[in-house]
């Protein structure tokens, strides 16, 4: 029969009593792997500098320094500790039904009782192993979903691109300047970098590539037309915000995927202006989402330096020179100084595409 190898759950106990730790150990030493801390700032140290977070936490209530109370607060804020079960370890005159409603999944009480400790701890570990299990399958699952929808709208894309005879690479290239854009900023701590994280810049890249989707709803006569747009023409054009925006809804609800939201975002505010003088809203500074903001910027460079039946292609150095002219007006001030520093990066884009 071949031997299990399967490391034993780890088990951190907090208690400022040594004699107290002593007795946990004994008990739970075949069964888990046991760490062990004298106080709250103890135990918050070992869980900051852990490679692995324990399965579950018995937590002593008083203690010096940090109680086990103000380090459950704690434990309960932190998004990366909050998952961790505590049981308590509490004395006659502890609030068990205070600690309950705060969140504690268990009590231990003193004296201890090693076949009812052995239980509890048990218990609670098989529950958290049920959950870790529930929520990684919930996540591929997710996963797998996220991965279809991406190929689905990454058709959707390329059925407008094809429709749309001008667009050739657009979209590829719109996005490229997306990633490049958003790295940049990221890598030099600029103002939006804090921000970009939290929206996940490499999301904001995979829904640039509809944001013209609402185009779907344009009659050839317009999309097509070899000249420019007159102004009745022109204003249908503009809706194309809009249908995009009522198409990505259509798609799933974008209050809970991050992806639709920068879609739908990017949909509706790419054609906003910096000091609220675009479509279809006239939002104003930051106001448009910056998604929207980034996206602005990349469409118009593309269609600058790109040729079109009604206009010559301008050169990569006059691009940069009407987006800086643009710059507190059309622009966010903070991407079009990027767009200079990136010039080179853009052009070489526009080139391989």
């Amino acid at each position: 029969m071949p031997l299990n190898t399967e490391p034993f759950p780890s088990v951190l106990v907090v208690d400022d009593v040594n004699m107290n730790v002593m007795i946990l150990e004994e008990i739970l030493k075949d069964e888990y792997q046991i760490a062990t801390a004298n106080n709250g700032k103890e135990a918050l140290k070992y869980l900051q500098n852990a490679k692995a977070l324990p399965k579950i936490i018995l937590l002593d209530v008083m203690m010096p320094e940090m109680t086990g109370r103000e380090l459950f607060d704690i434990l309960k804020a932190e998004e990366s500790l909050r998952r961790i079960p505590v049981i308590f370890i509490t004395a006659e005159n502890d609030s068990e039904d205070e600690l309950l409603a705060a969140g504690a999944v268990d009590f231990i009480n003193k004296p201890f009782m090693p076949q009812r400790v052995k239980l509890r701890v048990r218990n609670q570990v098989a529950l958290k192993n049920y959950s870790d299990n529930l929520e990684q399958m919930v996540a591929e699952k997710t996963a797998e979903a996220t991965a279809t929808l991406d190929n689905a709208l990454q058709g959707l894309a390329n059925v407008i691109e094809h429709r749309d005879l001008e667009s050739g690479e657009h979209v590829k290239r719109t996005q490229l300047y997306v990633k490049a854009l958003c790295d940049y900023l990221i890598s030099t701590d600029s103002i939006y970098a804090r921000e970009l994280r939290r929206l996940d810049s490499s999301t904001i890249v995979k829904a640039m590539a509809l944001h013209d989707v609402g185009k779907i709803a344009i009659p050839d006569r317009i999309l097509l037309k070899p000249g420019r747009l007159d102004d009745e023409e022109f204003a249908v054009m503009k809706t194309h915000t809009v249908r995009g925006k009522e198409i990505i809804g259509e798609l799933g609800d974008v209050n809970s995927s991050l992806y639709l939201r920068h879609c739908e975002d990017i949909c509706y505010g790419h054609h906003e202006r910096y000091d609220g003088k675009g479509y279809p809203q006239g939002l104003k500074g930051s106001d448009i989402p910056l998604a929207a903001r980034i996206a602005s910027l990349a469409d118009v460079y593309d269609a600058l330096v790109c040729a079109r039946v009604y206009k010559a292609a301008l050169s990569y150095d006059d691009a940069v020179a009407i987006i800086q002219d643009g710059r507190g007006t059309q622009f966010d001030p903070v991407l079009a100084d990027a767009v200079v520093t990136l010039k080179n990066e853009f052009r070489d884009i526009a080139q391989r595409h």
